[in-house]
Parts: C-alpha cells; structure tokens; sequence
C-alpha cells in the first residue's frame, strides 16, 4: 500500500548490531491534557463550505530521537465522533539545529459526516515531505515535536505515538534464526478481501483491494472487538462479512484515495477499546516475542511472486496478518489477498517473508500493532 505534558512511555535509543543496521525508535504519550484553545475555520478539500470549529489543543515538548532519522509517522488511538474530529501535526529538527515547518499529518474522524478523513499532499519543501502518513526528511532530523488539535465536543485521545527510524538501504536481508515463537499459533479468523469484490468501489475500487480493513477485521474478531448490529445496518445481509465494509468505509482516506493508510487503520481499531500504534519490526525475531504474547500483527510489505512462494500474486503493497511461526520458524499468516475465508491461511518461508517484509524497496518492517489495554506487550528495546 502506498502508497502539553502528561504520562510518557519513552523508548530507549538503539544500538544496531552489525548484523542489523536499522535504527528505529518509538516514543508514546498516554496522557494528553490540552493546553491551549480557540475557534477556527475550516475549508474541507472534499467539501463545498467552510465551517467554524472550537477547538482545544496539546502540543508535546521536543523529543529527542537519538541518532539522525529520516522517517516519522504518527499513530494513535482516540474518540472522534460526530460533532468532532482531529488533526495530527509533527514539526522536526534538522541535523543543522533548524526546526522545520509544522506538516499536517492527517485529519481524522470516525465517520465523514463532518469532514472527510484525509491525508495531505503537496506539503514539500526544502526539509521533507508527507507521504500518506509519513514523514520523509530531506534533511536528518534529530527531535520532534507532536500537535493534536481537537475540533468540536467529544473528541478524545487515548493514546498518541511516534516512530522515527533510519533505515539502510538493502536491496536484501538475511534471515534470522527461529526463536521463541516457533511452534505458536494464534487463532485469528480468516477474512478475505477478495469475496469483497465489487463491494462499495467509493472506496479504494471496492474489496479487491480491501487488504487493510480484511487485516484490521481478522485482528479485531480475534480480541473480540468490532461494529455492532446497528453499525453494519447500511450492508447488504448477503454479505459475507459486513465488518470489512465498515472498516474499508471508516479507514478510507479521501486523498489517498485507499484504504491502506497505516495511522488510519490503528485508530479504527481503537475506536472499540484496543490500544494500537504503528513502528519497524527489524527481524521475524522479535516478531516472534509478539507471537508468544499473544498479539498478532499486521505487516506491510511488496514483492514479485517469485519472492513469497506461495502467494501466486505480485503486489507493489499489501498487508497481512502473521499469526504464527512453524516449529520451523516459517511464517503462518492470514493472507487477504486470498480468493476465499477458507484459503486465508498461507505458510511462508522465513527467509522469503523476512526479505519482502524488511528490504529498504518495501515497508522497511512496518507493524500495526493492536491490542487490549490488560495484555502486556512482550520487552522491547526501544522500538516499541
């Protein structure tokens, strides 16, 4: 696909191993508690009027990274309902001391009855640009600071979260050894994006191209989250499976004009109580510890067939579900892409998978993350 102050949880800063030369840090906020407030304007790009909102807002202080990234993207958890929405913004310092502009990195809401979710093109300028829901420096930056500007009554953050990585360029990666999560395999239900077919071309061309809300879906059925009865009213009863629909409808992106914007996904999922957040993964290694924790993930990653024996597609983006390892250390995923609930489940091999998912022309290791609030994350250093 591609496409003021409060309780921290800061990451520690990475050391990369010889044989692991990703850097990758994540730094998360649990409290945001605004400090500033106001009315403002507001012209939607997908919108004939403008409109005026009150709005409060909380701005971080600057956070030290640790080392010189080039990526950013934001991801949170929070209540937009009708009436309210938010906006995300990162402002950054450059290697040379400079502070860059502030780049709007996504308006968001749970429905589009207010304004229409969307990222922001045509934000480029000398220190970087956006891409969907990343930030790319032109320039290294060492530190950042994060904006959340909350529109209307009823609009709370649960949780907000940063990754900054620099990755190197590897055209390919080698494998890592099977570890703890060898022989684990979690019980996440299969949905397919491909019996979507047709479904609501509004959004994203319709379900064939549904990998992010099947992904999503599979996650949250597993944690036994999602839209109720009254939520899936405007589907067809012949649906197969009516929560897809609503999370392609609720994590389409007007001006990426797709379903796959990373951010986007873990805030639907924590519309239903889940804590979610996005960062790199640098191996199936600590894959694995999610694994064994009882977490599944959900991964991004592009390839030719050939690359991933097994998927008998090619795709310049997709994401999946892993769900387990072999007691070979293979990967079991819940694959979308395939034709049927009843052929999700996909084993493929560790080095293949690794290479597709970690390599610098693909995500670089991108994971959503979801979870309940009571289970702990395995230990981490520093990237989540």
């Amino acid at each position: 696909m591609r496409r003021p102050g409060g309780e921290t949880t800061i990451g520690k800063v990475v050391t990369p191993s010889p044989a692991d030369p990703s850097r990758v840090v994540f730094h998360r906020w649990t409290t945001v508690v605004p400090s500033e407030s106001g009315v403002t304007g507001y012209l939607d790009p997908f919108g004939s009027e403008p409109t005026t909102w009150p709005y409060t807002r909380w701005t971080s202080e600057e956070r030290e990274i640790g080392f010189p990234a080039t990526e950013l993207v934001p991801s949170w958890t929070a209540e937009a309902p009708k009436g309210s929405w938010l906006r995300m913004e990162l402002q950054a310092r450059t290697v040379t001391g400079g502070l860059t502009k502030w780049y709007d990195m996504g308006r968001w809401a749970e429905g589009d009855g207010d304004i229409h979710r969307t990222s922001l093109p045509g934000q480029g300028d000398e220190d970087g640009d956006v891409a969907v829901d990343t930030l790319v420096a032109t320039r290294p930056v060492v530190a950042y600071r994060l904006r959340v500007t909350l529109h209307g009554a009823g609009a709370a953050v649960h949780s907000v979260g940063v990754m900054a990585s620099a990755l190197p360029t590897r055209p390919s990666v080698p494998p890592s050894v099977p570890g703890e999560g060898a022989g684990v395999e979690l019980d996440v239900p299969p949905r397919s994006q491909k019996i979507h077919a047709g479904h609501h071309p509004e959004w994203d061309g319709g379900g064939d191209s549904w990998c992010g809300p099947a992904s999503v879906t599979m996650v949250l059925q597993y944690w036994g989250r999602g839209p109720g009865p009254a939520e899936l009213s405007f589907v067809d009863p012949s649906d197969p499976c009516p929560a897809v629909d609503h999370a392609a409808r609720d994590m389409y992106d007007h001006s990426y004009q797709g379903t796959g914007n990373w951010p986007f996904g873990v805030a639907y999922a924590g519309r239903y109580g889940l804590r979610g957040f996005v960062t790199r993964l640098r191996s199936l290694a600590e894959a694995e510890r999610f694994i064994r924790a009882g977490i599944p993930l959900i991964t991004s990653q592009s390839f030719k067939e050939h690359e991933l024996p097994g998927s008998g597609y090619s795709t310049r983006g997709h994401i999946m579900v892993v769900t387990g390892f072999t007691p070979e250390g293979d990967v079991i995923a819940n694959d979308p892409a395939a034709p049927s609930d009843e052929t999700v489940k996909r084993t493929y091999p560790r080095s293949a998978f690794e290479n597709v998912w970690l390599r610098s022309t693909s995500s670089g290791g991108i994971v959503h993350v979801i979870h309940p609030h009571d289970i702990p994350l395995p230990p981490s250093e520093g990237n989540w």
